[in-house]
């Protein structure tokens, strides 16, 4: 895949000359019809499905927090947040992952040779753990976070 990953963004031309707007009008009639509507569903109707995706497309790129989104441009930051929550709880984003790498595997746009995994394992200390282990001893006077006087008193009493 190119490094701007072609699944949304395809080839630099596409792009709208605004610095907002992250999808053409191309990329948004695949991307419209894998949304969830609003009719049928109680409190208000989604307005303007694009600015949301817009929004959020441009909080990723940027790594800005929600609350910073330009609301010249994409409107209330709640609307991008919940919107992008709601798609990720019901299976939205997945279902529309899988309809574009779909398109760009079908259109030969994705090298699978060139996928990659990472089997890197990072092991945890035994005290990294959040488990509450009561019958176990787990270390010594500062894992305990007791001073040392009280533990000896503990230690002794055994």
């Amino acid at each position: 895949m190119s490094p701007n990953h072609g699944l949304l963004i395809g080839d630099n031309r596409s792009v709208s000359s605004s610095r907002y707007e992250a999808i053409s009008d191309e990329q948004w009639a695949r991307i419209e019809p894998l949304l969830p509507s609003s009719v049928g569903r109680p409190g208000r109707r989604f307005e303007n499905n694009r600015r949301v995706v817009e929004a959020i497309i441009y909080r990723y790129r940027t790594g800005i927090p929600w609350r910073d989104l330009p609301v010249e441009a994409f409107g209330s930051w709640k609307t991008a947040w919940k919107r992008h929550r709601r798609y990720a709880q019901d299976g939205t984003w997945d279902k529309v992952l899988a309809a574009l790498l779909a398109d760009a595997d079908a259109a030969g746009k994705i090298d699978w040779t060139a996928v990659s995994v990472d089997a890197t394992i990072n092991r945890a200390h035994q005290h990294a753990t959040n488990t509450v282990r009561p019958d176990q001893d787990t270390g010594g006077p500062v894992e305990l976070h007791k001073s040392s006087t009280r533990v000896r008193r503990e230690s002794a009493r055994r």
